[in-house]
């Protein structure tokens, strides 16, 4: 389905990122990553605009066009409390504009049928105290994707996915922590990736401007104090 396709994955070298370029690797996909952390293909900051003109350029220099740019390197948390002013923007220009600016500057290089996934949160809907920074990030990144949708409109899909509690570790809870979600447990990274292909994909055609909870039914559990068991403890 992907194979040779060339697929540009932010924050690829560990957690969601890292199951996502495994996952398009699998299909015999050019993976590209750019990650802060080590990893094989581009190491660096994108919150640095500098860093990302030269792994654009690298991307475009070596394979000529991009099919897929999955935006998923997370921002900063923190919270109102000890989020700086420079932190706080530090955090939205790794969580929104390095999406931005990659989008700019892959436009004219996007083969057709080219798809963009932005990695959001279910924290752009919803919040626990201090945090400020990294629900700021999340809830831009989401508006992003639609307005990109509609500026890319016949030429590039844009789609975000915002997942809930997701074990990076693979770790399969028990009692409380999976029983309070809907679906019975918590998420892992197959499945984000899973959806990532898909959005990405032939199949998901017609899907543009959405965004995708993947958090379990969480987000859909309505809660209060003393109702069905829950205690609010202040």
């Amino acid at each position: 389905m992907f194979q040779d396709k060339v697929v540009v994955i932010t924050g690829g070298a560990g957690g969601i990122g890292k199951c996502i370029r495994e996952e398009f690797e699998k299909t015999g996909a050019k993976v590209c990553v750019i990650d802060i952390a080590d990893n094989p293909y581009f190491v660096g900051d994108i919150g640095d605009e500098t860093t990302l003109r030269r792994f654009a350029e690298k991307v475009i220099g070596e394979h000529g066009r991009v099919d897929c740019l999955i935006n998923n390197a997370p921002p900063l948390f923190k919270g109102i409390s000890e989020c700086t002013y420079e932190e706080f923007n530090y955090a939205l220009r790794v969580g929104v504009s390095a999406a931005f600016l990659l989008t700019q500057l892959f436009l004219p290089y996007f083969a057709p049928g080219a798809s963009i996934i932005n990695i959001s949160s279910s924290r752009d809907r919803m919040s626990q105290p201090q945090s400020e920074s990294y629900s700021a990030a999340k809830g831009g990144i989401s508006a992003l994707t639609h307005a990109l949708a509609v500026s890319l409109g016949g030429k590039v899909r844009a789609n975000s996915i915002s997942p809930g509690w997701i074990d990076t570790n693979y770790t399969v809870y028990e009692g409380p922590d999976a029983a309070q979600q809907p679906a019975g447990r918590v998420g892992n990274p197959l499945d984000i990736a899973n959806m990532v292909l898909f959005l990405c994909s032939d199949k998901a055609g017609f899907i543009t401007g959405e965004n995708i909870c993947i958090d379990g039914g969480q987000t859909k559990l309505m809660i209060y104090h003393n109702d069905f068991g829950w205690t609010y403890n202040p």
